[in-house]
């Protein structure tokens, strides 16, 4: 009988050993498929063609969320999540709001159902962005109380990963404010956006040709409480920063600054330049493609005349 149950104890051990390392080995399946996927979704920025690119953002965002859902404390599917969820957003779903707004009128059904889409992706994209920047340090909900609380909290941010992840999720919360821009509740938060690219800014200024510098040229050039030196400052630096190459600095300097001074030779300039610009960066080709199709919209008279031109 001893013997038998000594056997049953060595069963059980096996058996519990064996669920361990099964368990183990999925893991190790399911993070090397997400740190491959994180690797590989570079290559999107290379493409030319902005519809295959969309039907390709679109599709992937559910099997991001599939990462998730199997390994919900991996930061590479949370990033991927927060990234992919804002590009989608502000790359394909507000071009769309936008080509509804050209061809129906701003206030129309079609408008304001991309809108609402555009807005759906951003909360999602801030839903993730802050779950990964909590993760990594504690203390997210307490510290956005207010501009100095989250100053603190953000000294705890190191390094070009923090940096990175920073912005992305700046990024989507700062664009969601510019679309919902009539809501004081959801503009009374931008200073918690503010707060967080500023940092990122700080600890990693090149990042992806300076698109922080990019987002804070935009941000200081915001309709009603323009901060137009600050915001040619940002811009001049991500200019330095990328050599011109990166496109989506020259549109938002045209589309912030320039409309904000009523300066239309230079916005026209600047857009222009957009338009003509041939392949200058290829693994920003995506990015630029999406600014060549704002910049030719942009030029358009009806949209010149929300600059006062």
């Amino acid at each position: 009988m001893q013997t038998l149950s000594r056997k049953l104890k060595s069963l059980s051990f096996f058996a519990l050993l064996t669920l361990a390392s099964t368990g183990c080995i999925k893991k190790m399946l399911v993070d090397g498929q997400i740190e491959s996927t994180r690797k590989a979704s570079v290559v999107v920025n290379t493409f030319s063609d902005w519809e295959v690119a969309r039907r390709s953002a679109s599709a992937g965002m559910s099997k991001l969320e599939g990462f998730h859902y199997l390994a919900p404390y991996n930061e590479d599917a949370l990033f991927m999540l927060t990234k992919g969820w804002s590009g989608l957003a502000f790359g394909f779903i507000e071009d769309e709001m936008e080509q509804a707004q050209d061809l129906h009128g701003e206030d129309s059904e079609l408008a304001e159902y991309h809108k609402a889409r555009a807005a759906a992706a951003y909360v999602r994209a801030i839903y993730f962005g802050t779950k990964l920047l909590d993760m990594r340090h504690e203390g997210f909900e307490p510290a956005k109380k207010n501009a100095e609380t989250m100053g603190k909290w953000l000294q705890e941010f190191e390094g070009e990963d923090d940096a990175i992840y920073l912005l992305w999720t700046a990024q989507a919360w700062i664009s969601r404010v510019s679309l919902l821009k009539d809501q004081p509740e959801i503009v009374a938060d931008l200073f918690i956006a503010y707060e967080m690219i500023k940092r990122s800014v700080e600890l990693y200024p090149t990042y992806n040709y300076a698109t922080g510098h990019t987002i804070l040229g935009a941000y200081h050039a915001r309709s009603g409480m323009a901060e137009l030196d600050e915001s040619k400052k940002h811009f001049e630096a991500a200019l330095k920063i990328n050599g011109g190459k990166a496109l989506l600095t020259k549109l938002n300097y045209a589309a912030r600054y320039y409309c904000a001074k009523v300066d239309k030779a230079n916005y026209v300039k600047l857009l222009t330049e957009v338009v003509e610009a041939g392949d200058l960066l290829p693994e920003q080709r995506l990015q630029n493609t999406i600014a060549k199709r704002r910049a030719r919209r942009y030029l358009s008279k009806e949209r010149m005349a929300n600059c006062n031109f």
